[in-house]
């Protein structure tokens, strides 16, 4: 006679357990995604890109999940096969044959994941080369981060006089940005800024922070500077976030390809007030970009704020490039 029993009777509540954990897992499933739009499912949690280097980084994200995947489908079959055609009251054997130092098991999986981690390190440094490259930018807004929030330093030609300021230099509220950043800001570049609060808050959603302009189709440069300690600054729907470092100057660039207004943070635990380090990013077109400018010039805040730390002309230059 079978040690069970002729009805197997003990297997039979492990059975009605699985049974039961599948349906509960089923229900949560369901129930949890009765809102949820089946569209943004293969960005598999990422926001919906609002620039045109986004998608980079969204098909590396994607690709990174179905590598793992894969893997996991590998993994959990290895294991779902050793549990159902392995086990005791199967074969009936109460310890398998122990198998130790194969050679060729243990190869394998130490050459696998070098494999995996070595694709995974090629395709995430090409997109990191490319997302980092510098051109030559349409706009150069000079982006500072300070405790308990940021100020935007738009260093354009506003007044349309290549003439002004006089002098050809980097303003000095801007000197600690490195020359290799500064010979490409526009002639003329007098430039005007906004600083905010963390009780500012934006007219049209009411989210808090102050408010940085960009213009959908142009391709800015964002020089990033802090007047204390780390920041970082992340604007959620660019996909991509970059760490205000004082004493170092950070350089991305993008093309915003979308108008809205979307929302910005610090990702860098900076103090007791990180929390409210948040900001705006509103996109609109060209025109109301130039428009916004002169309103700012008009309201006298115009030329530079203090954009971070003092440095001695060799420390300001002694990196030559930002990667």
């Amino acid at each position: 006679m079978s040690p069970y029993g002729s009805d197997r009777s003990p297997r039979r509540p492990m059975r009605r357990k699985l049974l039961q954990a599948l349906t509960a897992g089923v229900v949560l499933a369901t129930a949890t995604g009765c809102s949820y739009n089946w569209e943004d499912f293969p960005r598999l949690g990422m926001p919906y890109p609002v620039t045109e280097e986004a998608p980079r980084i969204l098909s590396l994200w994607q690709g990174s999940w179905a590598a793992a995947l894969v893997t996991g489908i590998l993994v959990w079959g290895l294991i779902l096969w050793s549990v159902i055609f392995h086990r005791r009251s199967r074969t009936k054997v109460e310890v398998p044959p122990q198998t130790r130092y194969n050679m060729p098991i243990e190869a394998l999986y130490t050459v696998v994941p070098l494999i995996i981690v070595s694709v995974l390190f090629y395709f995430t440094a090409r997109d990191e080369s490319k997302l980092l490259a510098l051109s030559k930018p349409a706009h150069t807004i000079n982006v500072v981060g300070f405790q308990w929030s940021w100020g935007f330093n738009y260093v354009e030609n506003v007044d349309g006089d290549a003439a002004t300021p006089k002098g050809g230099k980097a303003p000095k509220e801007l000197a600690s940005v490195p020359d290799r950043f500064t010979k490409d800001f526009p002639a003329g570049a007098e430039g005007v800024y906004d600083k905010g609060i963390p009780g500012d808050r934006n007219p049209e959603t009411g989210n808090p922070g102050p408010t940085l302009y960009l213009p959908k189709g142009e391709k800015v440069r964002f020089i990033l500077s802090s007047n204390d300690v780390i920041h970082s600054f992340w604007v959620v729907p660019f996909l991509f976030k970059q760490d205000v470092i004082p004493g170092h100057t950070n350089v991305f660039e993008v093309t915003p390809s979308q108008e809205g207004v979307f929302m910005g943070k610090c990702a860098e635990l900076c103090g007791v007030d990180h929390s409210r380090m948040l900001f705006n990013v509103k996109v609109v077109s060209p025109e109301e970009y130039r428009a916004h400018l002169k309103e700012l010039a008009e309201k006298g805040q115009t030329g530079f704020l203090p954009a971070g730390i003092k440095q001695t002309d060799p420390a300001r230059n002694a990196e030559t490039n930002t990667l």
